[in-house]
């Protein structure tokens, strides 16, 4: 709390601006103009949106390649730079922001659905300080209001520019720099706490992943391999586009449970991949009465492939790898049928489900202090981010 008091009193008498985005920033787009084949073997690196969603900042050279020809007029990502995903499948997730923390030796993209903010050279903005700042529920909820849709939300450009972010004394650049700091300084001992916890957390993960790697590998010639459209009576896209708060049964999409509905579509013990933008590949199991949305693909295994073995066998694969575009990555149904995997006889199948579903059962177990340990801490970490850019709005600027 002594930490909260010193910020307290450096934050005591000082100005705070609420200005528009469009006001102070320059927003620019990703790549265009790009096919498949471009980004099969790339001369340059380029940020994907899966990037931007799942991370805070962007602290290193990205991996991800795309073919960039000479004369080009394609936006460079620099240091500085926030960049937003343009859409998602749920509202609450559109405009998922990260900043760039790093500076670039060699030309970096941005792909296409995101897009880039970047400030001003008047205004002072540190890239750590906008990283924190971006992701607040404060920001959140302002920037999730700027996106429309029905079963996906895009990002409207126009609405985006006239959300409000604080600056502190954009008149005072040293100043401002010096309390954007002391927030940095402070958030940044709350993510420390959490990654080693995090990093715990991925070891025991290994463990069982490796555990599951081995039950899940034959040799040749040891088990017929067959492609999973003759395994499964059907592979086909969920058709839900609207659900509710409430209902009796619920409502699934590409990260898990959507809503809920009266009117269920589905019965049975059926798998769930999600089908589109940045968990695309994730597999999920259902059971009993359900409905599914139309951003998610629903297998039906046929009574030759056991339900549990095939969740772990489809988990195992890693189907994400198998995505295609390079924009929102897609796994499609016929993609998915045309995949092999080996098939062992049905007692065999069973008997190895039930061997991985003991050992993830015993591995949760163990591990299940650190979940709950870093679920305490993100959420002490999110109380005193969102505490600490609680900056007075004054009523003309909420108008």
């Amino acid at each position: 709390m002594s930490e909260l008091n010193f910020f307290g009193k450096l934050l005591d008498g000082i100005e705070i601006e609420w200005l528009p985005i469009g006001d102070i920033a320059e927003i620019y787009g990703g790549l265009t103009g790009k096919t498949k084949a471009d980004f099969e073997k790339g001369n340059a690196k380029y940020i994907s949106y899966k990037t931007i969603f799942g991370s805070l900042d962007i602290n290193n050279i990205p991996t991800d390649c795309v073919d960039i020809r000479e004369g080009e007029r394609q936006h460079n990502v620099r240091y500085g730079d926030v960049l937003f995903t343009g859409s998602s499948e749920i509202a609450e997730e559109a405009g998922m922001s990260s900043a760039v923390t790093s500076q670039f030796d060699v030309p970096v993209y941005l792909n296409s659905f995101s897009f880039g903010v970047r400030f001003n050279d008047e205004i002072k903005i540190k890239p750590e300080f906008s990283k924190y700042l971006f992701r607040t529920s404060m920001m959140r909820t302002e920037i999730a209001r700027t996106a429309s849709g029905v079963t996906r939300f895009n990002i409207s450009k126009a609405r985006f520019k006239k959300v409000l972010i604080p600056v502190p004394c954009p008149g005072n650049p040293e100043k401002s720099l010096a309390i954007q700091s002391e927030i940095v300084r402070i958030l940044d001992k709350f993510t420390a706490l959490t990654a080693e916890l995090t990093a715990e957390l991925s070891m025991r993960k290994k463990q069982y992943n490796y555990y599951r790697d081995q039950s899940l590998s034959f040799d040749d010639g040891e088990v017929e391999w067959k492609t999973l459209g003759e395994i499964t009576r059907k592979i086909a896209s969920g058709r839900n586009k609207t659900r509710q708060a409430e209902g009796d049964f619920p409502v699934y999409g590409s990260t898990g449970l959507l809503g809920f509905t009266n009117e269920p579509a589905y019965f049975g013990d059926l798998l769930l991949v999600a089908r589109v933008g940045a968990y695309a590949g994730l597999v999920n199991a259902v059971f009993g009465h359900f409905d599914v949305s139309d951003n998610t693909l629903i297998i039906h295994p046929s009574d030759s492939w056991n339900a549990r073995f095939a969740f772990h066998q489809l988990t195992h694969m890693n189907l994400n790898q198998y995505a295609v575009g390079a924009g929102q990555p897609l796994i499609t149904g016929g993609l998915l049928k045309n995949l092999k995997v080996p098939v062992p006889p049905l007692n065999e199948q069973i008997r190895i489900a039930k061997i991985l579903d003991k050992f993830e059962t015993m591995t949760v177990s163990i591990t299940e202090g650190l979940p709950r340990e870093i679920e305490l801490r993100q959420k002490q970490y999110e109380y005193y981010r969102d505490m600490l850019f609680s900056f007075p709005k004054p009523d003309v600027a909420e108008a």
